[in-house]
């Protein structure tokens, strides 16, 4: 069959599917996402993912094999120096990170802290890791009451400011987060992303507002959407996606507030008429429940992902490419809060697919990227092999 016009590429924050070959360095060994959060379900209830063969790249408890599968499937290895949310995204468009980004588990250095003092003319409340909404929980009134900021880490490599929108109005956050940003662009403290978190509401019932904006590093390197959009394609971004890549190959951006907002952005761009990849994350998986050691919850927006996937299905078109995989893990059941080094899974389907078949498994996510750019006839990335020729 001739080339796709469009292709849809769904990253499932975090859904790991098995230790990767490297885990013990990362103390990840006996990780495995999907597995273990279907042990705690008693078993996952996602037939629509199992149709397309997630049941055949792994045992899963309650997804089955499919005998005819809808779509290509296998495993993908990362061959970047890391598990986070950046480093899994840059490597799927083409990049190989080897310096992984700092993470700060006790916290950010003084200096840093003072400067942002200084510069702000605010106190600073915090500075450890944390959930968002713990914190926020633990620190807001007093941040109602001083002004003091209140500055977060995670598993992540992110520096997050919080602020009430009525004591430091957003466009004041941002101009912190900003020159946050520009502190910490170096390999002296190589933050991934400063987040700027804005929350409305009084002690007891604070609530984050859509006005987060992150402030991301440039992707040390051009990306496969670099090359599309200089080939004249279309790359539309949703979720945290340009986010992500700060903007860098993206033609057009549609934010969005959760997972389910996200599946109904991306069925309503079904309708457009472009040429290109269309890029979705999800992110609550990893956010909402990876983190927080949420099984349950994990389990749940799983089961309400796969619900959805029925109306992307019915709108692909004869010419469309659909990928569906994830960028880490972050087994719940697993310890810490942390990110775990795991084997992705790949699905990639379209209407021309009779019996979907295994693929070789994939030696870096990168495969993604140089298979896009293949299909589009673009400048092909520095890292990762074509499995175009294989989906036909």
């Amino acid at each position: 069959m001739n080339t796709f016009k469009r292709v849809f590429l769904i990253v499932m924050d975090s859904v790991g599917i098995g230790e990767a070959p490297d885990a013990e360095k990362f103390n990840d060994k006996g990780s495995h996402t999907l597995g273990h959060i279907a042990e705690h379900m008693n078993g996952l209830n996602m037939p629509n993912m199992a149709s397309l063969g997630l049941g055949n790249i792994s045992p899963i408890q309650g997804i089955d094999e499919a005998s005819q599968p809808k779509a290509h499937y296998t495993t993908m290895v990362e061959a970047s120096n890391g598990k986070d949310t950046m480093t899994g995204h840059w490597e799927i468009m083409g990049l190989n990170i080897q310096q992984p980004f700092r993470t700060f588990p006790e916290g950010f250095p003084d200096e840093l802290l003072n400067q942002i003092k200084n510069k702000t003319g605010r106190g600073i409340v915090g500075n450890k890791p944390a959930s968002g909404t713990e914190i926020l929980d633990e620190l807001g009134e007093h941040h109602m009451k001083t002004g003091d900021l209140i500055v977060y880490t995670s598993a992540d490599s992110v520096l997050q400011i919080a602020a009430h929108e009525e004591i430091v109005p957003p466009e004041e956050l941002f101009e912190i987060c900003e020159y946050a940003r520009e502190l910490t662009r170096d390999e002296k403290y190589m933050v991934g992303r400063v987040i700027a978190r804005p929350f409305i509401g009084e002690p007891g019932a604070f609530e984050r507002t859509s006005n987060r904006h992150d402030y991301a590093l440039k992707p040390f390197g051009t990306t496969v959407m670099n090359h599309l959009e200089d080939a004249g394609k279309d790359v539309i971004a949703l979720g945290k996606i340009s986010d992500i890549y700060d903007g860098e190959g993206v033609t057009q951006s549609i934010r969005t507030n959760d997972n389910m907002d996200g599946m109904d952005k991306l069925v309503a761009s079904m309708d457009e008429d472009f040429t290109g990849l269309n890029f979705l994350n999800l992110v609550d998986f990893d956010a909402k429940f990876g983190h927080r050691r949420d099984p349950k919850g994990y389990g749940e927006a799983l089961e309400a992902y796969d619900r959805r996937l029925p109306e992307v299905l019915s709108k692909l078109k004869e010419d469309d490419l659909l990928i569906i995989t994830a960028d880490h893990g972050n087994d719940p059941i697993h310890h810490g809060t942390d990110h775990t080094r795991e084997l992705v899974p790949l699905l990639v389907h379209h209407k021309g697919i009779e019996k979907g078949e295994r693929l070789e498994q994939r030696k870096t996510f990168a495969d993604i990227g140089a298979t896009i750019s293949d299909n589009f006839s673009a400048k092909m990335p520095e890292h990762g092999q074509s499995f175009l020729k294989d989906i036909q």
